[in-house]
């Protein structure tokens, strides 16, 4: 008997040292982030997700934690490449920039921007409870959690260019500066998140795209009851295009002609015509699509709104009979 008591006990001291070589291990994973395609002057807001993973594998040999297999879990995030500061982050294109930031919850509020405690201005972390359960047999659990990240509408987005006059992509890598701490327990957690550490990464990225907008006002020219000198008068088209992005402005030949070397307005009442012509300077080339002639008005977006004068005239020429002249002129920019 005696000799059958202690081979059973140099069996289980066996067992109990293997079980001091079995650790329960986690880690963190988080998707990328890709904003898509966005207009720096949309004048809108730019949102995106991803998705965090917190996973452990519990040991069947941990003793010690095979009733209630728990790990909780602390999550910080670094700058990024591109980034000096949390406030705010950038993403990059060569020496371009463009400003973002990634939040722990969807109030994008600059108290939830996404660091640690080694991160100025950026205090909030991801911070949660894996819990497998009662009895739960040894494997790997997870649980998720959604990572937001937002660019602003506004002066700085609107700075943006694009490079090449083509879709720019920006981006910064987070690899190997997200980094968290975790501690694995049974019923009780003594050492909070600060037992064991790993780090994780992932990228943004956003795709600037060329965008323009164009509104203009009309043109009116004074009345006048004979045609015998010159009549002239100006609008304005209003010109925003993304900064960096070449573009050029046709103006068609008009509804009433259709014809960029001879436009002409019609008496809304009678078939009486009266020529005119359109230039970006005054008396300047006939500004029209580039055909017969005429030339198209070129320029480079800054991301502002630019103002750009048409100059018309009615020369002189056989006088109509009276009445409103009228013609619709159509302006395009291509970019």
């Amino acid at each position: 008997m005696r000799r059958l008591l202690l081979w059973l006990t140099l069996l289980l001291g066996c067992a109990w040292g293997s079980v001091a070589q079995a650790a329960d291990t986690c880690t963190v994973s988080v998707t990328n982030i890709d904003f898509g395609t966005l207009s720096p002057i949309s004048g809108t807001d730019y949102v995106a997700q991803a998705t965090g993973t917190f996973s452990c594998l519990f040991s069947s040999l941990n003793l010690g934690q095979l009733l209630t297999p728990n790990a909780q879990v602390c999550i910080s995030l670094g700058l990024g490449t591109n980034s000096t500061s949390a406030l705010p982050r950038k993403l990059g294109n060569g020496s371009n920039r463009m400003e973002y930031n990634v939040y722990v919850d969807n109030s994008y509020a600059t108290a939830k921007i996404w660091g640690g405690a080694g991160v100025p201005g950026a205090p909030s972390t991801f911070g949660m409870i894996l819990s497998a359960g009662l009895l739960a047999p040894p494997g790997t659990y997870s649980t998720t959690f959604t990572v937001y990240a937002k660019i602003p509408a506004g002066t700085a987005l609107a700075a943006v260019p694009t490079v090449a006059n083509a879709n720019t992509v920006y981006t910064s890598s987070f690899a190997g500066v997200g980094t968290y701490t975790y501690t694995t327990y049974g019923l009780v957690n003594l050492q909070g998140c600060t037992a064991s550490s790993g780090s994780f990464g992932f990228t943004v990225n956003a795709t600037a795209v060329n965008d323009c907008t164009i509104t203009a006002t009309p043109m009116a020219f004074a009345n006048a009851s004979i045609l015998t000198g010159n009549l002239r008068s100006t609008s304005t088209l209003s010109v925003r295009c993304v900064n960096n992005n070449a573009y050029q402005i046709a103006l068609n030949g008009g509804s009433v002609a259709a014809n960029v070397a001879n436009r002409q307005m019609k008496n809304t009442v009678t078939t009486d015509k009266v020529s005119y012509l359109l230039s970006a300077t005054l008396d300047g080339a006939p500004w029209g699509d580039g055909t017969a002639g005429t030339s198209m008005v070129t320029g480079t977006g800054t991301g502002a709104s630019v103002p750009l004068t048409i100059y018309g005239r009615v020369p002189a020429q056989v006088s109509p009979r009276p009445g409103d002249y009228k013609d619709t002129v159509t302006a395009t920019i291509y970019f």
